[in-house]
Parts: structure tokens; C-alpha cells; sequence
């Protein structure tokens, strides 16, 4: 029998001369096929002698063994070769400019999230946040919302089994209990605004479970009515645009606040199209009014020294009367052919100078 060791020479010494796989294949052949040179000497045993048929196997075992894992080896090396060839010659030039249905939009929520920031910061208001998951004090009491009162009710309210003091935990309503973690958290004078979601069981095309809010405050020691109508009329006409954009007051009853009111911006309803700002028709955009005294006290303010003013509106809602959204129940649907038509690019951070939305 041929010598084992120079045989296994030659044969590796094939295998990495293969240059492609159909190579290494003839190669695995001439080595491990039925006619191949291992195989011829396995059929050769039996004419041995018992002591050298024993050594001779186990040495052709092994031959065999590693033949084989050395064709695998140089396979998975070729491979890996024909990846990078195949990866030069169809290389990406990163500098190219992307394709335009590659690029993404921006949620017109998002958008006028920072719309609404944008405005507010110029007049010195910061911006706040709180847990999505309240307790009954910040969400209720805190905000003199009586026990009876129909918010806290489970048809409007989603309660979870959760408790903390013996009362339920809730997805909170409204983001006002920002201002009251916000107020016992920190010394006033306070301005800030506080976005976010916020949940409550309803749903149509009008309103969502999950829907978003943006809350303001202002407290100092000589805050009254007519900074809050300033401050309010200075955002609906920048918010939408309008310089002779029309508004009204409304008395209202809110509990955490005392006087309240409801805001309308004037419109127009021809045709079934709602122009703002246009014609003798009214829309309500948001509520509003002096922070109410036992609010104060709730977060250990006295209010014979400190008052301010409140405000909230639906996100939601702007976005929808801004930009003609119809339907309330698309912005949560996914529909990317819906973001591509409602959506905004990414680099159109909104600015006061260069404009909200452009």
C-alpha cells in the first residue's frame, strides 16, 4: 500500500489549488469518489495481513476524515470569496442622493407637536412631562375634580388592577397632572406646557382611545385674565396662520379652573369644506381659565399670593383642522400611503422665522 502520508499531501495540496467550486469538486472526486484514490485504498484492506489491515484503516479513516473537512473548508473559503467579488462589482455609492419613495415623513401629530412647542417657547413657556400611568390624586383631587364627577367614572376611564393608597391606578385623561407634579416639584413662578397622550374610552371619527393633549400654565403673583387671552390669541393666529384670524371667549365650567371659558376661531362651512378663518361661523379649538384657589392649595401654594392660568387642547384636533385631515381614526391606521400625502419632511424643523409648516 502506498505511502498514506505522501498520498494526503497530494490531495490537500489539489484541494487548495481549486480555484471555483466545480474545481474543488473534481478535486473531492479524484479524492473520495467511488473510483477515487482513498476509496481504491480502502478496497485494497482485505488482501492485509490482520495487525496492518487494523493500522492501515484507522490511518485511512482519518485520511478520509480530514480530506473531507478540508474540502469544506476551501468550499465555504470560495464562497466567501465569490460574496466579495459579487459585493465589489456592485458597490453603493453612499453620496448618492436616496431615492424619493426611500425617504421618511414625519406624523403630522409630530409636526404639530413641535409647532406648538415652537410658539409656546418663544413666549418663555418650558416644556414638561409626566408618567402615562396616574394615581387618583394627581389625576383627580389634585385638580378639584369631585368624587361624584363623570370623568372619573369607568366608562370614561380606563382604571387599572394596579392600586397605590388604596386607590386604582388610570391612564391618565388629560395631561394636567404634569402641572401638578410639576408645581409640587418645583418653586413658582411656573410657565411651562406639558404634551402628551393621554386615554379615555371613547372612539369615532372624531376621537380615539389614545389621543394627544398639550396642557399650558402660568403662575406668578400678578397674572390675570387678559395675559391669558393675549397669550392664547398670539398662538391661534400664529398657529394657523392668520393675522385677522377671529376669536371668542366663551364662559364654560371647568373644575380646576374659576372663571373658565372655551375659545372659537372664526370659520366657514360651504360646500362641506371648513375654511378657518373665513365667514361668520364659530369652532371651538380649546378650554381655559384662571387656575382654580383649592388647585393651589392642593400643591401648597397660597392663593392670596400666587394665581395663574390654564389651558388645554386636543393635538390631535389642530393637526386635523390645519391640514384638512377628516378623520381622526387614519392617524393611528399605519397607512403609509396616508403619511406620504399627510406627512412632512424631515428637515422641515418649524420655525418662527422660516414658518411652521413649509
Amino acid at each position: 500500500m502506498q505511502d498514506i502520508d505522501r498520498l494526503g499531501a497530494e490531495l490537500r495540496a489539489n484541494i487548495e489549488a481549486a480555484d471555483s467550486l466545480e474545481a474543488l469538486d473534481a478535486a473531492r472526486v479524484r479524492a473520495l469518489g467511488r473510483k477515487g484514490a482513498i476509496t481504491s485504498l480502502m478496497k485494497e484492506l482485505g488482501a492485509l495481513e490482520p495487525e496492518e489491515r487494523r493500522d492501515a484503516g484507522a490511518a485511512l479513516n482519518a485520511l478520509k476524515d480530514g480530506i473531507a473537512a478540508a474540502v469544506e473548508d476551501r468550499r465555504a473559503a470560495l464562497r466567501d470569496r465569490a460574496l466579495a467579488d459579487r459585493l465589489a462589482d456592485r458597490g453603493v455609492d453612499v453620496t448618492l442622493p436616496v431615492r424619493d419613495e426611500a425617504r421618511g415623513r414625519v406624523h403630522p401629530v409630530s409636526q404639530t407637536i413641535d409647532e406648538i412647542v415652537t410658539i409656546f417657547a418663544d413666549m418663555g413657556f418650558a416644556v414638561a412631562e409626566g408618567p402615562d400611568i396616574e394615581d387618583d390624586f394627581h389625576n383627580f383631587t389634585a385638580l378639584n375634580i369631585p368624587p361624584e364627577h363623570p370623568a372619573r367614572q369607568m366608562h370614561d376611564t380606563f382604571y387599572l388592577e394596579a392600586e397605590r393608597d388604596g386607590a386604582p391606578l388610570l391612564l391618565r385623561t388629560h395631561t394636567s397632572p404634569v402641572q401638578i407634579r410639576h408645581m409640587r416639584a418645583a418653586s413658582p413662578p411656573y410657565r411651562i406646557i406639558a404634551p402628551g397622550r393621554t386615554f379615555r374610552r371613547d372612539s369615532d371619527m372624531t376621537h380615539t382611545p389614545m389621543f394627544h393633549q398639550v396642557e399650558g400654565l402660568a403662575i406668578g403673583r400678578d397674572i390675570h385674565m387678559g395675559h391669558l387671552k393675549g397669550c392664547l390669541e398670539e398662538f391661534a393666529r400664529v398657529m394657523f396662520e392668520n393675522d385677522d384670524l377671529r376669536m371668542r371667549f366663551r364662559p364654560s365650567y371647568f373644575p380646576f379652573t374659576e372663571p373658565s371659558a372655551e375659545v372659537d376661531i372664526g370659520c366657514s362651512r360651504r360646500d362641506g369644506e371648513l375654511r378657518i378663518g373665513e365667514g361668520d361661523d364659530w369652532l371651538e379649538i380649546l378650554g381655559c381659565g384662571m387656575v382654580h384657589p383649592n388647585v393651589l392649595e392642593n400643591v401648597g401654594l397660597d392663593p392670596d399670593e400666587w394665581q395663574g392660568f390654564a389651558f388645554g387642547m386636543g393635538i390631535d384636533r389642530i393637526a386635523m383642522l390645519k391640514y384638512g385631515i377628516p378623520d381622526l381614526r387614519a392617524f393611528f391606521e399605519c397607512d403609509l400611503r396616508w403619511l406620504r400625502h399627510y406627512g412632512f419632511a424631515p428637515f422641515d424643523v418649524p420655525t418662527l422665522a422660516g414658518g411652521l409648516a413649509r
